[in-house]
């Protein structure tokens, strides 16, 4: 029996609610003080390391507002070399595990997790799970041996980390299974995992949201001509096939994955979750549920069971925010030392950049994440909950700046296409000039006929529509700054057949959306070439 196991046999419902989602039920006061508490506990732990020395200047804070006042805000490169090679006697303690980021910019970020922190992530995924597959307070719809189709990238990348811990402490089927899949390809882990359920089922899915939407679209187009082999020669895949096809047939439509699998939630983080939230529900048949997780500090926030806004957990890492404006005043003076709120004190309606500090012994304090979200309410009127409802907004250095009126960001652009109703394969956008001009340039690849002009005007009239600051470039210059480049069909699944020979992970298998390298570009268009001679 694992760790987590037990509860599930001598718990009641009502307790195991209270275990796993109780946080929900803090007051604001109540999280606060949590909050200080763990955060002194923090001081006193890495005082004497030596990266609290050097962070802290040799200086011992004896309360929150002195910590605040006396320790500077920082960034990873404060924290180098001792970080990134894995310098384990820099630290107060020795961590539980190492685990990764996703390599932005050509560089890893490499994270010590303290035991309890690992724990307190399993705990906090196991909620997750309850949330996404429940849809009142207080419901609890899994228990051990939950069937969990997932794929990400393995360990030590951070997504594969906390699934791989949460399957050392509590039972859980994960489909395709762990072992030997770290060398298997992506399309190939995936085609592995609807073997498998095939024949098993599913519970809960839990995977980037790019990549199930992907999924998605790939399944109902390999379904168009599937054909049947001697493995799928099986009762409960015969079953499963026979009653997929018959509710296909119902609706005069392609089969979809939702057709096979009513799973009980699925678990999704990313950018465009609230953007394709309906192409989820419309290919696998539930609305997703949300976390906000990243590697300095695994799972920060998650969603209550109404599946709206996400809350912030009380006992993961001190938590502070960087109000937008002073991000501002940062950007016209390098050496400017900004301000910070606490979560007790964000205002709705307003971007804030998260500032994290380590509990329990880990060494980072007051850190800058790099992570802008926006405070959508102060409360839940909904469900009751007394605590800020947060979505994520973007990273801070992802964002392109148009005349220094409009600040487009991935969510903002990747809205405005949706909108447009715009058939296409992917796009990229970066920033160019023209005389001393500015201009939005979007690279597209689309799957129906359209000329680059017409695009151009539909995605300048939606970005008016859902940026406010973007209709003023009109009024003011008298310009329209979008241009398009169009891109040959198949020019994105070049550049990921490209990226898997290469061996790079699931993250860097497409371009980043907003401001790809020169170098990113000049191969697309390459590429582009290519498909344009054939």
């Amino acid at each position: 029996m694992l760790p987590e196991d037990k509860y599930f046999q001598t718990l009641t419902q009502d307790e195991l609610w209270q275990r796993y989602c109780g946080f929900l039920d803090l007051s604001i006061d109540e999280f606060m003080q949590i909050q200080k508490e763990l955060l002194m506990d923090e001081i006193e732990q890495v005082a004497d390391s030596w990266l609290g020395k050097k962070i802290m200047n040799n200086l011992k804070p004896k309360s929150v507002e002195e910590f605040r006042r006396m320790v500077p805000l920082t960034t990873y490169n404060d924290y180098e070399p001792y970080l990134s090679e894995r310098q384990e006697n820099a630290l107060a303690g020795k961590p539980y595990l190492w685990c990764h980021s996703a390599g932005r910019r050509g560089r890893f970020k490499w994270i010590p997790h303290s035991n309890e922190i690992v724990e307190k992530t399993v705990r906090s995924y196991l909620a997750c799970c309850i949330l996404a597959s429940c849809s009142k307070k207080g419901e609890i719809n899994i228990a051990p041996g939950f069937r969990l189709l997932t794929v990400l990238p393995p360990p030590p990348y951070t997504s594969g980390s906390i699934v791989l811990s949460f399957f050392q402490h509590f039972s859980t089927r994960i489909i395709p299974p762990l072992d030997g899949m770290e060398t298997v390809e992506f399309r190939e882990r995936m085609k592995k995992g609807f073997q498998i359920a095939l024949q098993d089922g599913v519970d809960i899915i839990g995977t980037l949201a790019s990549i199930l939407v992907r999924m998605g679209e790939e399944f109902s187009q390999q379904t168009r001509g599937i054909k049947f082999s001697l493995s799928m020669l099986h009762t409960k895949i015969i079953f499963r096939l026979l009653r997929a096809w018959l509710y296909s047939k119902w609706e005069k439509r392609a089969m979809l994955p939702k057709d096979l699998w009513r799973p009980k939630g699925i678990l999704m983080g990313g950018l465009d979750t609230s953007i394709y939230k309906d192409d989820v529900a419309h290919y696998w048949g539930s609305i997703p549920y949300e976390l906000y997780a990243g590697t300095e500090a695994l799972i920060y926030a998650m969603q209550s069971w109404n599946k709206t806004g996400m809350v912030f957990l009380h006992d993961m890492v001190f938590l502070e925010f960087i109000p937008y404006e002073e991000l501002l005043k940062l950007q016209d003076d390098k050496h400017y030392q900004p301000s910070t709120v606490l979560l007790n004190e964000v205002e709705e309606g307003k971007l804030y950049e998260v500032v994290i500090t380590h509990f329990y012994g880990m060494p980072l304090l007051r850190y800058r994440l790099n992570d802008i979200i926006r405070v959508i309410a102060t409360k839940d009127e909904e469900t009751g909950i007394n605590l800020p409802q947060i979505v994520f907004q973007r990273r801070g250095d992802e964002v392109i700046n148009l005349a220094a009126l409009a600040h487009l960001d991935e969510k903002t652009l990747w809205q405005a296409i949706a909108n447009s109703g715009i058939k296409y394969t992917d796009w990229a956008a970066c920033k160019e000039y023209d005389r001393n001009q500015s201009f939005l340039r979007l690279y597209f690849e689309l799957k129906e006929e359209k000329e680059a002009a017409e695009v151009e005007t539909v995605i300048d009239e939606q970005l008016k529509t859902v940026d406010m600051d973007y209709k003023d470039i009109a009024s003011y210059l008298g310009l329209q700054p979008v241009r398009v480049t169009l891109l040959s069909p198949g020019t994105f699944q070049r550049y990921t057949e490209e990226k898997q020979k290469e061996g790079a992970n699931l993250d860097h298998l497409r371009p980043p959306h907003i401001n790809p390298q020169e170098a990113v570009v000049r191969h697309l268009l390459q590429l582009s070439a290519i498909g344009n001679k054939k």
